[in-house]
């Protein structure tokens, strides 16, 4: 495959956002002019949604997102605090935060334990390989190993390509997925399966590692599909504990706002490219 941009460059200056420990109220606490905060658990770092700059800010899109609609719409002050992606929906459920907000797919089995907002984003299940390997179709993965990050649709899409292939297929999975990148461009896995816009990310960022190419789900089912191969198309959404129903209308409410109002798409081509 040759170069591209896969993703607009990321902007400099994002919403701030504070790290905070766990609370003992069921994840809210009061800011200093006593208005109510709302915790956030998030997997970090997971750019260009949730990362820290150089100088230690939080920033990214869901970052901004949260700003737009907790701060701006609702207004309630708010905190991130970091957590594995593989343990977060039950520490949101033993009260350590109010809300995942932690590029979260909104699939069955997650909807068992959890309530999800409305849909505020689409990505895809894609494959990241070296440019000089030999991987240039998904049939070229059987016997192979990939790398995923621990408890995510990643790792569920490579299940389900390892079914696809009788088996013939190893899966290394990571606490996070900067270790599935490091393991590619260190020859530790053949390939890594992940969100695009976090491996796109990634790519720009090394020109070592491209897509995979082909028509994948998104083409099968109409989509303007992106130009490699797509092995899911899915939705994220804000996690909820299924007693908070009314903070979560309240969510979807200002979701609806700012997507309305044109919030969303500046905080969107921010971030990705149009």
């Amino acid at each position: 495959m040759d170069r591209r941009s896969y993703l607009k460059t990321v902007g400099g200056a994002g919403a701030a956002a504070a790290f905070a420990g766990c609370l003992g109220d069921g994840g809210n606490g009061n800011g200093e002019d006593g208005a109510e905060t709302i915790t956030i658990g998030s997997d970090i770092p997971y750019p260009p949604f949730e990362y820290r700059t150089e100088e230690g800010e939080l920033v990214g899109f869901d970052v901004e997102i949260a700003e737009a609609v907790f701060a701006g719409e609702l207004g309630y002050e708010y905190e991130f605090q970091e957590t594995s992606f593989d343990g977060i929906i039950p520490s949101l459920n033993n009260g350590n935060f109010r809300v995942i907000m932690s590029a979260m797919t909104i699939n069955d089995e997650r909807a068992e334990e959890v309530d999800f907002s409305d849909p505020y984003f689409t990505a895809y299940q894609t494959v990241l390989v070296l440019d000089d390997g030999n991987i240039t179709s998904k049939e070229d993965l059987k016997g192979t190993q990939v790398g995923v990050q621990k408890g995510t649709t990643g790792e569920a899409a490579a299940e389900g390509l390892q079914e696809e292939f009788d088996g013939d297929l190893t899966i290394e999975s990571y606490d996070q997925i900067t270790g599935a990148f490091d393991a590619l461009l260190n020859n530790q896995v053949d390939a890594v399966i992940n969100d695009n816009t976090v491996s796109a990310e990634f790519a720009n960022e090394n020109d070592e590692v491209v897509f995979l190419e082909g028509e994948g789900e998104a083409a099968a089912q109409g989509d303007d599909a992106p130009p490699y191969l797509t092995l899911t198309i899915e939705e994220y959404g804000i996690a909820f504990r299924q007693d908070d129903d009314e903070f979560r209308q309240e969510v979807n409410d200002a979701l609806a706002t700012i997507r309305e109002d044109g919030t969303y798409d500046e905080i969107y081509n921010e971030y990705f490219a149009a």
